[in-house]
């Protein structure tokens, strides 16, 4: 059979054939590479180890269990088990559902993931930006920043209950229309209607995609591609004229100018030095009147944009024209979900807001900059505007105070709402190392999110507020006062634990590197371009693949075996007291191929 990488590099380039359709793809599905393949991308996940509703894990994966798989497809008796369905908390306190496929399943998604990506990806609208390759709520927020500037309003979009609600009929006929292979489709379809558990009772699945299934971000990518075609085609028609038409008071106050410098210039030698300086105020308060205005009328009538961003189900349109022209838009997109993809738009939650206020995008506010008076002078000494109608990215302040509340780093007084560090009980058991390493890792993760923010510096207050909360912690586990735990780990003027590694002693200090705003030209210009499209599935097999394919048992050496791969959530969770979780711990891995009497063994307590 073929090799993986060069099946999906085909699919990739016919891809681009606009009416070509896909055949003989559930044959793919018989071939163990791409079952290994599957199995390196997504081993490493913790939640394999959570078992599913037939009470499996990945533990024990081996040759034989992909070579049943496959068989079961071949003779068309495979059927995907229900998810058993659990709760993860919600920030409001709510709970979500998240569904726990088995592994098998997840194994089988995973090649038929790839599959539709190769399929789909390259086809994709540039707007799209989520659950893809090189793309990211970051790449999606700066195509805000550098496609927005002068629009004059948002609209936000919000789908009710998206991935709850993706009818499977629409679904399947949007994907029938590229791919002609009953079998693969009569496999989505059974993953669509495979259902969940919860408390031990079935219950059909009539609509969404598969909850915690790894498929369903590339079809929820299919089905709202329909949206942003369409989108498309409204801003082709929507968009008028090349360019706002001048000012017109801007381009008298213009001339009065020229007009002066010119008079000025031409007895210029002539006047005295009084003379001279009182031109050159005059000069100057007519370029100050002039820059009081904007170059290009906002309110032409013969001007009209739409600019569209989406990352999974969350949007954001930039509109260039009147609030009238947003209702009509809002409508139009409302009338389309409803009518040919049989979903909701939240008309309480989809908003139409002025660009002067802030729209919620991505966790960020983007809002336009009104200010007319800021300038800059270029390289030739001339004054120019820099922010007019500039595209703003802000961090929200509950923002980074709910992250306070959630790490319970913070408390505030109800009465008083006086804001306060506290010590966090939960990482008293841990040692300082970790401790330390786990402040600055939580005051990373939210600098790396909100890094493009104009105003990011203000995440200054946070990490004041980590600061002291990491003092009181370690106050609290040595039973002593910040000030002196202050004076016990103060290393040449900044806070650090000491540590011992093979190579000898190191330090760890807390975090000081600032907090300053990424620059767009740090990006990559060409992540976002269709042309340049580079598809990452050049594969060479894994340590871990080799390993399942040796034959050599890790343990008792035995060659010539049939392998299970004995998997752990986490290598903190072994004790390191049996000789079996020391080799583990050793070689830091989280796998240990083993026969399968030493497996057994292992989980009968039996392996030391």
């Amino acid at each position: 059979m073929r090799s993986p990488e060069t099946v999906l590099d085909n699919l990739a380039k016919q891809a681009l054939r606009p009416d070509y359709k896909f055949q003989r793809l559930y044959r793919n599905l018989y071939n163990t590479d791409f079952y290994l393949m599957a199995y390196s991308k997504i081993y490493a996940k913790e939640g394999n180890m959570t078992p599913g509703s037939e009470g499996e894990t990945i533990d024990g994966m081996s040759l034989e269990r992909i070579q049943m798989l496959i068989q079961n497809l071949k003779d068309f008796s495979y059927q995907p088990k229900p998810s058993r369905r659990v709760y993860i908390p919600k920030k409001n306190g709510g709970k979500r559902p998240l569904g726990v496929p088995s592994f098998e399943d997840k194994l089988l998604q995973e090649v038929i993931r790839m599959i539709l990506n190769s399929i789909y990806d390259p086809v994709f609208s540039t707007k799209s930006h989520g659950f893809r390759e090189n793309r990211s709520c970051h790449t999606a927020l700066k195509q805000v920043k550098n496609t927005f500037t002068g629009v004059k309003w948002f609209v936000e979009g919000d789908i009710k209950g998206f991935f709850d609600n993706i009818d499977h009929h629409t679904l399947i006929n949007i994907l029938k229309r590229r791919i002609d292979d009953e079998a693969f489709m009569n496999l989505i379809w059974k993953f669509l209607r495979a259902g969940f558990v919860e408390n031990w009772t079935f219950n059909n699945t009539y609509s969404g995609t598969p909850q915690g299934g790894i498929i369903s971000p590339v079809l929820s990518n299919i089905y709202l591609n329909e949206l942003d075609n369409f989108v498309a085609k409204l801003k082709y028609s929507f968009d008028k004229g090349k360019a706002r038409k001048r000012l017109k008071e801007y381009r008298t106050r213009e001339a009065r100018l020229i007009r002066a410098k010119g008079s000025y210039r031409a007895r210029w030698t002539e006047l005295k030095p009084v003379e001279k300086e009182m031109c050159r105020q005059h000069v100057k308060e007519l370029k100050k009147q002039m820059m009081e205005l904007p170059y290009k009328d906002p309110m032409d009538d013969g001007y009209r944009r739409i600019q569209y961003v989406r990352y999974a189900d969350d949007f954001l349109l930039g509109v260039i024209g009147s609030k009238e022209d947003c209702i009509g838009i809002k409508q139009a997109i409302t009338k389309f979900l409803e009518t040919e993809l049989k979903i909701e738009l939240s008309q309480e939650k989809t908003l139409i807001t002025h660009s002067s206020k802030s729209a919620r995008f991505l966790g960020y506010d983007v809002r336009i900059s009104h200010d007319a008076d800021t300038t800059k002078k270029t390289a030739s000494g001339h004054k120019q505007r820099t922010r007019t109608m500039a595209v703003e990215l802000l961090m929200p302040h509950e923002a980074w105070r709910d992250k306070l509340l959630d790490y319970k780093a913070l408390k505030i007084e109800s009465d008083t709402q006086k804001w306060e560090s506290i010590h966090r009980g939960h990482l008293l058991q841990n040692d300082d190392l970790e401790i330390l390493l786990a402040y600055n890792a939580e005051i990373r993760g939210i600098y790396n999110y909100y890094k493009l923010a104009n105003d990011v510096y203000k995440l200054d207050s946070f990490k004041h507020i980590m600061e002291y909360s990491m003092y009181k912690t370690f106050a609290n586990k040595y039973k002593t006062s910040v000030r002196k735990i202050n004076a016990k780990f103060r290393i040449n003027g900044h806070f650090g634990v000491r540590y011992d590694t093979k190579k000898g002693s190191k330090v760890a200090f807390f975090y000081s590197a600032g907090f300053k705003k990424v620059q767009s030209e740090e990006f990559d210009p060409k992540m976002d371009l269709l042309a340049d499209y580079k598809r990452n599935y050049i594969y060479n097999r894994t340590k871990l693949v080799d390993r399942l394919l040796s034959r050599k048992c890790e343990w008792c050496e035995m060659e010539g075996v049939p392998l299970q791969m004995h998997h752990v959530r986490k290598l903190k969770d072994l004790k390191g007291k049996k000789r079996w979780e020391k080799r583990m711990i050793e070689r830091k891995r989280k796998t240990l191929a083993l026969c399968r009497s030493c497996h057994l063994d292992l989980h009968n307590g039996k392996l030391d």
